[in-house]
This record gives structure tokens, sequence and C-alpha cells, in this order.
């Protein structure tokens, strides 16, 4: 039983975390530090130089900019300082043109856009954007979360500073959730109050039927309803949520100008989370009360995972999110609170270590292991059975196991995570 003040804050929680984005979310949120720095700065910069903390480096260096047929920072850093508007926060490009398109490659071909690692940052997270216009010059921080500016300055003059009340998991509004209270605020609370859900899995599933349309990135959703599909896996469910999530994926990741519904920062967690539980829902003729509650339960779950484990990591976020959707799933199933703190132990006991280099077209692959598993997961925990703590990392009490993963991903595969970007900035 959840009591009322942690309900409010849990609802604010959930709205602060889930919500729409154009774009992988890393060199979209540079956009946005960079489109608030111009807008301070009052002028189109003749320079502007980004700072950018290793993992956020890394997730942008891969990945498509949306309608720009673009990959990479340099296109996103100009698109932000030409018609980037901070109001529209992860869908800060969406009023894109050609006009706007052929003035930012101009502006990397003379060269005025410099992007540099951060080196003296512990954070995760951390974007500075600085754009100068001869004598004057604004500065913009961006730390802990992809939306997040604490930091502004014009000409040497603070304008805003909350860096030392930004860290990530702050603040009287905290709520600690464990995953008994996730699943109970996902079963008791009124429709009327929790069913703006659904809006994030129409919109991702509308992601997927797009992508349908299109030869984006890999193709992966194409290739797994292609010839192969009837001869291989069958015309199934489990190929239905595998080929839409994946599609989904590939239209994103490819640069698509499609707006996702996003989990904790992250389009991919939100494609995960949702759309292999919206596919289930509709194919076994669920009742929309039991889909917004499946919903709610995977979009929650995963976000009481990266509470713990941080936005950004060496652990990749399917895992995380593909937890998630385990539950959602086994909820529809006919699975209560016993056999979905076994989905969640089958889950850490498979996928953890899957380790995340950078945001790119082929996500879209480990996307599809992690709703696979999620599924595999789920059916094991309709069956009475669940990893025992007797093996690996797995613990009796569910929220140590979770306690587990995050600690894996967030310290020890923080060797890992140096080595990734090593490889990936010498090739």
């Amino acid at each position: 039983m959840i009591i009322a003040s942690e309900k409010d804050k849990i609802l604010k929680l959930i709205r602060q975390e889930v919500v729409p984005a154009i774009g992988c979310t890393e060199p979209v949120a540079v956009s946005l530090a960079v489109a608030r720095a111009a807008e301070i700065l009052g002028a189109l910069p003749e320079k502007i130089q980004v700072y950018l903390s290793a993992n956020v480096l890394k997730n942008a260096m891969g990945v498509g900019i949306p309608g720009t047929g673009m990959i990479g920072l340099p296109i996103a850093i100009a698109l932000g300082a030409l018609i980037g508007k901070p109001e529209y926060r992860l869908e800060v490009l969406k009023e894109i043109t050609p006009e706007a398109l052929d003035a930012g490659k101009k502006m990397i071909d003379e060269k005025r856009i410099s992007v540099l690692l951060k080196e003296d940052t512990e954070d995760k997270l951390y974007i500075e954007a600085i754009c100068s216009d001869g004598n004057n010059r604004s500065r913009v921080i961006i730390r802990h979360q992809h939306t997040n500016i604490c930091f502004e300055e014009r000409n040497g003059r603070v304008l805003l500073d909350t860096q030392q009340e930004s860290g990530e998991e702050t603040g009287e509004d905290t709520v600690e959730l464990t995953l008994r209270k996730v699943y109970d605020f996902a079963m008791e609370m009124p429709l009327d109050e929790i069913c703006f859900i659904l809006d994030s899995g129409r919109m991702n599933k509308n992601a997927a039927l797009e992508s349908f349309k299109h030869n984006f990135g890999h193709a992966l959703g194409k290739t797994l309803i292609g010839r192969y599909e009837k001869q291989i896996m069958g015309d199934g469910l489990l190929s239905k949520m595998l080929s839409n999530t994946s599609a989904a994926c590939d239209a994103r990741m490819a640069g698509a100008m499609i707006s996702v519904m996003s989990n904790s920062g992250s389009g991919n967690q939100g494609l995960t989370t949702t759309v292999p539980v919206i596919i289930y829902a509709e194919e076994t003729n669920q009742p929309e009360e039991k889909l917004i509650r499946a919903l709610m339960l995977s979009n929650l779950t995963v976000i009481y995972i990266k509470q713990n484990l941080g936005r950004l990591s060496a652990l990749c976020g399917c895992v995380v999110a593909s937890t998630g959707s385990s539950c959602g799933i086994t909820y529809l199933m006919g699975g209560g609170y016993k056999e979905i703190t076994f989905a969640v132990k089958n889950m850490i006991a498979n996928l953890t270590g899957m380790i995340c280099d950078g945001a790119k077209p082929s996500c879209s692959l480990k996307v599809t292991s992690g709703v696979s598993t999620a599924v595999f997961s789920a059916m094991m925990a309709m069956e009475g059975k669940s990893v025992t703590s007797v093996e690996g990392i797995i613990d009796d009490d569910v929220d140590q196991s979770i306690r587990n993963l995050t600690s894996i991903g967030k310290e020890g595969m923080n060797e890992t995570d140096k080595l990734i970007l090593r490889i990936m900035t010498c090739k």
C-alpha cells in the first residue's frame, strides 16, 4: 500500500522521465545546451566550443541526427545554434529546414565548431557549451539529466547556477522506490490518473509502423518480417514483438524525424519499455485497463532501476528497459508480484554485462536481444521458475538483486567504459 504523498511524488517522477524525444538524446542534449547558449548570446555564434563527458561523447559519435542524413555531433551543434529552441527540450531540432541544414554544413566547413573531451569531471552526463560572437561570450552547462540546464553565464555574469543542488536524485520531492512500491503503484492507482501512459505505447508503436515503410539503419525490423520470418521464427507473437521494437530503434538511430516517448533520458529505453508490452496486449486482446497498468509497471520499473544505475554507464540501457518490459509482459500473462520478482531475477541473471558502446544503428540488435530475453524470462516466471540466490549475482531479495546489477554497471564497469571509448576513438 502506497501512501498518498508518495503517489503524488511518483506521478511527478513519471511525467518527468517519460517524455517525447526526436533523435538520440545525447547529441540532442548537446543541441539543447548550444541552443540555450546561443539564445543567451543574442546572436548567431562565430565560434562554438563544446566540452563533453566521455559517456556523452561515446553515445553521440555514431548516431544519425534527425532530418540531416548526417552522423555525429558537429551538425547537431550547428543546428542547435541555428534553429534550436530550448523550450522544445528533447525535441529541440524539430523545426529543421533545408536552409538551416545548408547553413549548418557551412558552419562545419568553416571550422567554427570544436568538440572536446571534458577531462576533469566525474559526471557521466556533462555538457558545456560556449558560444562567442566578437567580444561577447555565453556559457551553458547541462549535468546529470539530459535537460537539466544548471548553469548559465554571459560575459562573465552568472545568470543561473544550481549545480550544487542538481544531483541525480536529490531534493525533497525524491521518493525511494522498491519493486514492491512500483508494483503497488501500478496496480492501485485510479485509471484516470495514470491513463496518460498509453501515449508512450501508442507513440512508440507508431514509430515502428513508420519505420517499416523505409530502410532505416540496418533495417533489422524489416528483416525480421522478411523472407526468413516463417522459415525460421514463424509469424507469431514473439516475432511481432521483436520486429516492431527493432524497427522503431532502426528509425531513431538512423536519424528519422520521428518522435518517440523516452524513458529516463533514452529513446531506445522508452521503445524497449513499451513496444513489446503494447504488441503483446493487442495480440492477446487484453482490456485497456490491463494495458495501462502493464505500461505503468514497465515504465516505472525502468525508472526505479535507472535511479540506482544513473543516466549513462557502460551497461547497455536495453538491459534495464527489457527488464521493465518483462515485468509488464509477466503481468499481462496473469502474473502477480511473486512472478514479477521471478522475471526480474531471470533478466538480471541473463543480460548483466551487455556493454554500451555508444548509440548507433546496431543498437537495434541489442534491443532485440533484450526483448527476446524479456519474453523468455516472463515465460519462466509464469512456470514458477526463477534463478536462485546460489547462482551468480542473484539474491533472495529482488531489490538487492537490482542493486547488484546497478553496482556492476555503475562501479564495476568503469574501466570497461574507458576501454570502450579508447577503442572507439582510436579506430
